[in-house]
């Protein structure tokens, strides 16, 4: 069996891409498929499957317990594809709450495993649950709502390096948080400052948005907690690009020379995640936005 996808992981598998054996009033984890849309459904992961006459779930679940054996990880990967594929948004234009339903079905399953889909940018993707928890996956549920599509796009690319390219994630987070605040600045229709990095772009949005630390109008009983906090949204800023120039691979890196592990990755996309969700939200509440309701997760 596979060793990243546990047998749990393939059952539930099964039930989002067969819709179940489809008989008395259970009703289908997404859609139901019938077996030539299952063939179907394998060709379009690149896979050949064929019932032969078999009934669709047991043919389904013996397929896929042939793809999650094969060696030298080909079966995590194969089973990677086939997740993400009956995940996605777009084979469920028409219903998308079963989209949803069948993220949950997976999410379920994928949880005792550390790994979890999520949408980012239109598009399924496993990631490790230690890098979708927390902060992250309200941060892209907000952004779905909104068309920032920069924005969507290095979350996405944050994501995927985690791991396998933490100088890049460390680069994706801090063009992150300025994709973030130039979507506010136009947004807002304010003019852009002259220096358009990451802490020129933060100062431009502070005072329009309320979030300047030198405001007069706090509460006397809290006024030094909220400078010192307001403080700190500019400190974490700076901080990410400063670590962007120096451990990221904005600027070129050396050869074979890693300067920084997925700890400080993580910790720098949790940190803009953090940063750019309280940004959004300080900007919708100024605006009285109501933003349309997202309804997939």
């Amino acid at each position: 069996m596979s060793s990243k996808f546990s047998p749990f992981v393939i059952s539930a598998l099964v039930d989002a891409i067969t819709g179940g054996p489809g008989i008395g009033n259970q009703q289908p984890i997404g859609s139901y498929r019938s077996g030539p849309k299952i063939e179907q459904f394998f060709l379009d992961c690149g896979l050949d499957m064929q019932l032969g006459g078999n009934s669709r779930v047991p043919a389904t679940t013996d397929f896929l317990r042939q793809i999650a054996r094969q060696p030298g990880g080909k079966g995590d990967t194969d089973i990677t594809r086939i997740i993400e594929k009956v995940s996605d948004p777009r084979e469920y234009l028409g219903e998308p709450s079963k989209a949803m339903a069948v993220r949950e079905h997976l999410n379920a399953a994928l949880a005792a495993d550390s790994l979890a889909v999520v949408v980012v940018n239109g598009k399924a993707t496993i990631v490790e649950r230690q890098a979708s928890n927390g902060i992250i996956e309200p941060f892209i549920a907000k952004v779905t709502t909104i068309d920032f599509d920069t924005v969507q796009t290095e979350i996405a690319r944050a994501i995927a390096s985690l791991d396998n390219d933490p100088e890049d994630a460390v680069t994706a987070a801090c063009s992150l948080i300025e994709a973030v605040c130039r979507s506010i600045i136009v947004e807002l229709e304010l003019s852009f400052p002259a220096k358009k990095d990451i802490e020129g772009l933060t100062r431009a949005i502070q005072e329009p948005l309320g979030l300047s630390p030198g405001r007069s109008d706090f509460p006397p009983e809290i006024e030094i907690d909220i400078r010192q906090t307001l403080s700190g949204l500019i400190s974490v800023a700076k901080g990410i690009g400063a670590l962007r120039t120096h451990g990221g691979d904005a600027h070129g890196r050396e050869k074979g020379f890693l300067r920084i592990d997925a700890r400080i990755a993580r910790l720098a996309v949790n940190a803009a995640s953090s940063f750019s969700l309280f940004i959004i939200e300080t900007w919708e509440r100024k605006e009285h936005r109501s933003l349309p309701k997202h309804t997939e997760k």
